[in-house]
């Protein structure tokens, strides 16, 4: 990981979108900054492709891809995404499963999250869990005192354990069943939503994050930027970004989105 002010402005000139997670990469200590915000916004009133591509839930991302400056959001680590037709005014969401598919998947994470609660002391169902329509998950440190790393590597063996799989985020341990993640959702609604063949076209878009969810994006976008905390995982990720910056969460977003507009000037 080398510093985001190394990376050289014609690669930065070069971008056409931003990818980015939410948690901890956008937001500051579970805030969206207003500084956070109108960096998404500069970026989309740029001409930027701008999709954030989160763990969060589905009730959340309603919110976000209605109101928020983006294109559309990737949700629950890669089920669906969602987009909203300013012009017709119509929020539509694809799903990558099936109703069936995330109906029996739905009825195995219930019996994992009896033996979740049962199994690990001090471990909580996220607050966010009853907006969720495809994974659970196990909130680790944003409302309940925070766990030890054995705890958490013990929710993710008790997913596993079940065949389902299982991502740390900085917050929450989810889970879910299906051959599916940020990164294989994300390559889907590109080219299907926008006509965008990432695989051709890779290093003209930026993906943002900052914990081992975002593993698979770093390994695949070559210019990849962790925010600074980023580093605070680095044994943990599989792949690691290219460029990492100064500032923490949200702060490390606005210096990148900074870094864009100020090489397309």
């Amino acid at each position: 990981m080398e510093p985001l002010e190394n990376c050289p402005r014609e690669t930065l000139a070069a971008v056409r979108g931003v990818l980015t997670d939410i948690d901890d990469t956008v937001s500051s200590d579970g805030t969206l900054t207003a500084e956070a915000y109108g960096a998404l916004q500069a970026l989309k009133q740029a001409g930027l492709l701008v999709v954030p591509v989160t763990g969060r839930p589905a009730g959340w991302c309603d919110h976000i891809a209605r109101f928020w400056p983006v294109d559309a959001v990737v949700g629950e680590n890669g089920a669906f995404w969602m987009w909203h037709d300013r012009r017709q005014k119509r929020l539509s969401t694809r799903f990558i499963q099936s109703e069936a598919e995330r109906a029996e998947g739905r009825r195995r994470l219930d019996r994992v999250r009896a033996e979740m609660l049962q199994e690990v002391p001090g471990a909580g169902i996220a607050s966010d869990q009853p907006y969720r329509l495809a994974d659970l998950a196990v909130d680790f440190c944003e409302d309940v005192p925070p766990l030890p790393p054995a705890e958490v590597r013990r929710i993710v063996a008790i997913f596993e354990r079940h065949g389902a799989h299982a991502k740390v985020s900085s917050i929450h341990v989810n889970g879910w069943f299906g051959d599916y993640d940020k990164l294989t959702t994300s390559l889907t609604m590109m080219q299907e939503l926008f006509g965008i063949d990432l695989a051709a076209d890779k290093a003209a878009y930026v993906f943002s994050g900052d914990s081992p969810n975002d593993a698979p994006m770093f390994g695949y976008f070559p210019n990849a930027v962790g925010v600074a905390n980023v580093v605070d995982f680095a044994d943990l990720l599989e792949h690691r970004p290219r460029w990492v910056t100064s500032g923490r969460s949200g702060a490390g977003f606005v210096e990148l989105a900074q870094a864009l507009l100020a090489a397309r000037a």
